[in-house]
């Protein structure tokens, strides 16, 4: 039996050590830990509640829109307040680009590279590579001459013995199968997607006011003034520079990252029998159509044991047995006691020790639902909708699993997230510009209003924020009291993907996906972190540090 630690995972956000025990070929257990403390739920106490979203966006580098979003929402929740469909549109355009910028950036930045083997790339032929990418897509950038470019461009890197961005990778691996050819065509694209992501990134703040990190929220809307002849708000110029962003980030991910995530797939379809883990998933409808946040055009479900027949369906964010039945455990964590509570209830009280595998180790506390450790993330959201009858998901899902030679059980995988990602984007995508003309269409017919002031009242009131993020069901959970936040949870995806082991020994998504992977080259144990990647690992950022003995090195106080 081999002992594999890898600390940190790389290509991620944050820190996260993975450790697997290997037998035979094959990981027999596994243990996920986060390396770092957030705290900023403790550092939300005491703040008006009409801030909270601005401190809560800082959870993360990448994540920001989304922590917002979700934030905003908990204490519109807790106080009743309506939100107007023009900032219910715009909120919903800031979702979607986010997502479209998420997912990309994912794909061809985070996890390509366990696929494609960059060096083999100098070996192929440009015009081979030219015909390859023409004959599953016609978008104008897949040229011969593009390809000659970006294969002189990797050889000039190779030569200086400085692969710079592709450096450390697993080249020459034997589980890397792509011909040259392949390689070449998702290098170019993996080298033009950070163009694309960009302007997604920039459809953000031009409704946003800034990315990362928007500002334009507002409890009871949003910031963004609707006058289409003013030309400090949102007028008819910004509407068309949205609309054109929009246009080249849904073709580039239809028709350069979608292809080549099924290109992928279909190339490592060995993949769908590996990184099931646990079949249990939570999603939670999203993009809201009127102002309670009863009606969205994506349901959510709860799904138990993979069996999309017998799924719960959830059709708002007022579902009191889902808000019920949400509770954190800290057995395994690095925080006082052994508690299971409510997020409503929720600590945050540190208590750093040793890893220990039978003991605490990890910052994720675990959350469950009904006792259940879930997967949420793409494949959760894709399934509700499916079980839900979405016809325009499920035509999606079934178009894309007919190409590739699968069938939908088959995402219950390493390579189901994957896939389950680009279908996501490809949605996202129609959506963000649904919803521009949607908001466009709203306003013209007179409705200008885009907030609803609102007073933080006297007395004392709970709240949950969800939102269906890129990486899975996200919620934020407020108890303000005296117009002043007395306590605040937030239950991330990556808490519940990379929970550790509850109470009763459960092992939490990331771990349980692990166990039957194959390694072959424990020195290089790529086929850990393809599966690691699949979820898009997001350890929130620490903003306290600790040495090994648990001594405190730095407190920083946010003024």
């Amino acid at each position: 039996m081999a002992r594999i630690t890898l600390d940190p995972i790389t290509r991620i956000e944050g820190h996260l050590r993975i450790d697997v025990e290997v037998n035979g070929g094959a990981v027999s257990n596994a243990w996920s830990s986060a390396q770092m403390w957030r705290g900023i739920e403790t550092i939300l106490k005491g703040r008006p509640p009409q801030d909270a979203w601005i401190y809560a966006q800082r959870f993360c580098g990448v994540c920001t829109t989304v922590h917002a979003i979700s934030s905003i929402r908990s204490v519109e929740n807790a106080l009743k307040v309506e939100v107007p469909l023009n900032a219910q549109y715009i909120r919903n355009i800031i979702m979607a680009q986010h997502s479209v910028q998420d997912h990309i950036v994912h794909f061809y930045h985070l996890s390509a590279l366990d696929w494609v083997d960059v060096v083999s790339a100098l070996k192929a032929d440009p015009k081979k590579t030219a015909q390859l990418a023409q004959s599953i897509s016609d978008w104008p950038g897949n040229s011969e001459t593009e390809f000659k470019a970006v294969q002189q461009k990797l050889k000039s890197f190779v030569e200086t013995g400085r692969l710079g961005i592709f450096s450390s990778g697993y080249w020459g691996h034997p589980a890397m199968k792509l011909p040259p050819e392949a390689n070449l065509m998702a290098v170019a694209h993996y080298l033009r997607a950070l163009d694309f992501q960009r302007k997604a990134a920039q459809a953000v703040a031009i409704l946003g006011g800034k990315n990362p990190h928007i500002q334009n929220l507002c409890v009871g809307g949003v910031a963004t003034a609707i006058n289409m002849e003013n030309l400090a708000t949102l007028n008819m110029e910004r509407i068309m520079a949205l609309r054109v962003l929009m246009e080249e980030t849904r073709e580039f991910v239809q028709k350069v990252y979608y292809p080549d995530m099924l290109a992928i797939a279909s190339a490592y379809q060995e993949w769908f029998k590996y990184g099931r883990g646990v079949v249990n998933y939570l999603a939670v409808p999203e993009m809201a159509e009127d102002t309670r946040n009863t009606k969205f055009a994506l349901p959510g479900a709860i799904i138990t044991d993979a069996n999309l027949s017998g799924a719960r369906i959830i059709t708002n964010h007022q579902d009191l047995d889902l808000i019920a039945n949400i509770k954190e455990n800290t057995t395994h964590a690095w925080y006082e006691g052994n508690s299971t509570l409510h997020p409503w209830e929720g600590e945050t009280k540190p208590k750093y020790g040793e890893f220990q595998d039978n003991g605490k180790y990890s910052w994720c506390k675990a959350p469950r639902l009904a006792g259940r450790a879930v997967q949420v993330g793409p494949p959760a959201q894709l399934f509700a909708d499916y079980a839900g009858g979405n016809q325009k998901v499920k035509k999606l899902v079934d178009d894309s699993c007919k190409k590739i030679g699968i069938t939908a059980n088959d995402l219950h995988s390493t390579m189901g997230r994957l896939g389950a990602r680009a279908i996501r984007a490809h949605l996202m995508a129609d959506y963000s510009l649904e919803y521009l003309d949607k908001l466009v269409a709203n306003v013209a017919k007179g409705d200008k209003a885009y907030a609803n002031p609102t007073e933080i009242p006297k007395g004392e009131f709970k709240g949950v924020g969800f939102h269906e993020a890129p990486r899975g069901t996200l919620s934020h959970w407020v108890v303000i009291e005296k117009q002043k936040i007395k306590n605040y949870q937030a239950v991330v995806p990556s808490t519940w993907n990379a929970s550790p082991r509850d109470d009763k020994g459960a092992l939490g998504p990331y771990e349980a996906s692990l166990v039957g992977n194959p390694v072959a080259d424990s020195e290089r144990p790529l086929e850990v972190l393809r599966t690691s990647h699949s979820f898009d690992p997001c350890i929130a950022c620490a903003v306290h540090t600790i040495d090994p003995e648990g001594k405190e090195i730095t407190n920083v106080k946010v003024m």
